[in-house]
């Protein structure tokens, strides 16, 4: 049987040998000197005692060392569990309780406490420290890297054996481990492969967290592709457009709210993005006319809409190259069969809206440890998404917005996807998140959160009229309230459990 991982860094080092892999704080990692140091820590994690299937956590921030970490238990046949680095103590405890991890791969943080974690974690053996020659009563990461064989690990891998569990970025409820085997590792650049054109000329550039699926696609083309990865530890607007510029950048992915930062910035128009070939927008609804004013800086770039989930192995529709559909979610691959479905699971009419489930081998095994949670969203072997979608007579896929924030006024059914679009039809407005809200005499009310433009100023009143230009009547938001910034997840998903608790602060 293969072994997917070790198999491509023994490919690439093989084939492109001082070609950068990654390139962090402006210094480059050849594939060979990747592939050594992902074959030196492996083969020491094996000699430590780590074995095929055990679980293994990862709490780091987005350096070169996690990516190191993820492909060097991918090479041995462990299970990785990923955690974003803005966790806290309280919530790594429950999930590390949750999969029952053995080591812990962490760097020090001055808001948790590692030891307390050691404590009250029983099933961890050990945490691993990065960055710390001195880790009393902790082993050494440097320590695991520093020496050792590098040939590769002589581990065979079934497709069926677990290789990820991803904590979801659920803002309510227990932990939601996403259990996923080792044949979904070649998911997402299997749908690359068919929706775009990677190759090794291409620079992709990631300030997505690596704990998150999103994150982990761009360790992905690396290896698959041989693309160079422009890593950054975290997204800064200005930052992120000079690394374009430096590295002449060829293609990115990245949510909604991150181009919303950049189209915000005042020297946007300074930068050049020449290079840019494509740039994929996934992980919530987004604006066409924001996606359209953020074609007018990158000339020659394809925009390209997708969408996928933690679930099932995003992407599982793009865009197809060359439309001018940006408002769509565009195709599935040909792997994946999606229906529309009414509350009874019949199937709807063409182009009324239903909920999207998906068929296919891409779909998770099943939230870890977690039977009665997996049953509500595996049924009969397709997965109930929980999105709202339509599709229209050319077979392209539109999502409406989630089943559980639909918003009923006075028996009319209200999109909050379809109220934010109008919003960000606005020229000042530079976000907006829409949720419903109790009333007394209409049942829901829909109510609005907006972040403006710097430097401008507009009206509960004026958006209200700008609404009714675009808007039915029993669609236009109650209240506008103005914030600062939205409240989103490290994922840059807009938080609207927060939005709905009214946590929010007035300009």
């Amino acid at each position: 049987m293969p072994n997917l991982v070790r198999d491509l860094l023994e490919k690439q080092a093989k084939t492109f040998p001082q070609k950068p892999a990654i390139i962090f704080q402006d210094t480059p990692i050849t594939f060979l000197e990747l592939k050594d140091n992902v074959f030196r820590l492996a083969n020491n994690l094996t000699k430590y005692g780590v074995k095929k299937g055990d679980k293994v956590a990862l709490y780091l921030p987005n350096w070169p060392q996690y990516v190191y970490s993820y492909l060097a238990l991918f090479s041995i046949g462990a299970t990785v569990v990923p955690f974003d680095f803005m966790l806290k103590n309280e919530e790594l405890e429950a999930c590390l309780n949750h999969c029952q991890a053995r080591l812990l791969i962490a760097r020090h943080k001055e808001d948790v406490s590692l030891e307390s974690i050691k404590v009250k974690v029983p099933s961890l053996t050990d945490i691993i420290l990065v960055h710390d020659s001195k880790p009393d009563g902790f082993l050494a990461f440097d320590d695991f890297l520093a020496k050792g064989d590098v040939t590769a690990p002589s581990v065979d891998i079934a497709d069926s054996e677990k290789s990820l569990i991803l904590y979801t970025s659920g803002s309510t409820g227990r932990p939601k481990g996403v259990l996923l085997n080792y044949r979904h590792l070649s998911a997402s650049p299997k749908a690359m492969e068919y929706f775009v054109d990677l190759t090794p000329l291409d620079v992709k550039i990631s300030a997505l967290p690596l704990s998150h699926a999103g994150g982990l696609v761009y360790i992905q083309n690396c290896i698959f592709f041989a693309i160079s990865l422009v890593l950054m530890e975290r997204f800064v607007p200005a930052e992120f457009l000079k690394n374009v510029e430096k590295y002449k950048a060829t293609c990115f992915h990245m949510v909604p709210s991150m181009y919303y930062a950049l189209l915000s910035l005042k020297e946007f128009e300074k930068y050049d993005l020449s290079s840019i070939r494509w740039v994929n927008v996934f992980g919530a609804p987004n604006s066409p006319d924001a996606l359209r004013r953020f074609k007018t800086y990158c000339p020659n770039a394809l925009l390209l809409n997708g969408w996928g989930l933690t679930e099932t192995n995003a992407p599982n529709t793009v865009v197809p190259l060359g439309s001018d559909k940006i408002e769509s979610i565009g195709r599935p691959a040909p792997w994946i069969d999606i229906r529309l479905v009414d509350d009874n699971g019949k199937e709807v009419p063409q182009t009324e809206v239903g909920e999207l489930i998906i068929k296919s081998w891409v779909v998770m095994d099943g939230y870890y440890n977690d039977p009665s949670l997996t049953a509500d969203v595996l049924k009969d072997g397709w997965f109930h998404t929980g999105d709202l979608a339509r599709r229209d007579n050319e077979g392209m896929y539109y999502i409406v917005g989630r089943k559980k924030d639909m918003i009923k006024v006075s028996g009319q059914l209200v999109f909050p996807t379809e109220v934010e679009e109008a919003i960000h039809k606005h020229p000042h407005v530079k976000e907006a998140a829409v949720v419903g809200v109790p009333d007394a005499l209409r049942g829901e009310a829909v109510k609005a959160f907006v972040v403006l433009k710097d430097e401008v100023s507009v009206s509960d009143r004026d958006l209200r009229q700008f609404c009714r230009e675009h808007l039915a009547h029993f669609k236009l938001p109650h209240e506008f309230i103005f914030i600062k910034e939205l409240p989103k997840n490290r994922a840059g998903k807009i938080d609207k459990v927060l939005l709905k608790q009214e946590r929010t602060e007035n300009r």
